[in-house]
């Protein structure tokens, strides 16, 4: 009767602990996207010159390690137009990218998509899904 009681109780306590609860956990560096925005706008004869800034923060529980290789891809659509080099971020840490794009002066407003992406050359990424790609339309 006590061995099916304390068996019953920790049958309970595992039925409690939430699925995925250590999957939820991000141990190590997790750099991510959080921010792109057009900064300002300028004109340059028929050219309206885009302003980037981008943040990528570490989101992951630990600094990244002095090795650690990685970019920000840019996508026009589909087209890789630049990547920016990214340095291994401390805890918590941000880096702020920037990028200018001409673009003729009568476009219409959102008819540019751009893409960003983590790519991470060496080293690794806690969550990909984290702030993985980051559109902005513009």
């Amino acid at each position: 009767m006590k061995m099916h009681r304390a068996l019953m109780i920790g049958i309970l306590a595992l039925a409690l602990v939430p699925v995925g609860a250590s999957a939820q956990v991000c141990l190590g560096g997790n750099p991510a996207i959080t921010h792109v925005e057009v900064q300002s706008t300028h004109t340059m004869g028929q050219m309206n010159v885009y302003h980037l800034v981008g943040t990528v923060r570490n989101l992951g529980s630990t600094g990244q390690p002095s090795n650690t290789l990685q970019f920000v891809d840019i996508y026009d659509g589909a087209d890789k137009v630049d990547a920016k080099t990214i340095p291994p971020l401390p805890l918590g840490g941000t880096f702020h990218f920037t990028y200018n794009w001409n673009r003729a002066v009568d476009a219409g407003a959102g008819s540019t998509k751009f893409i960003f992406k983590i790519r991470m050359v060496q080293g690794t990424i806690c969550k990909p899904s984290n702030g993985g790609a980051y559109i902005l339309t513009f």
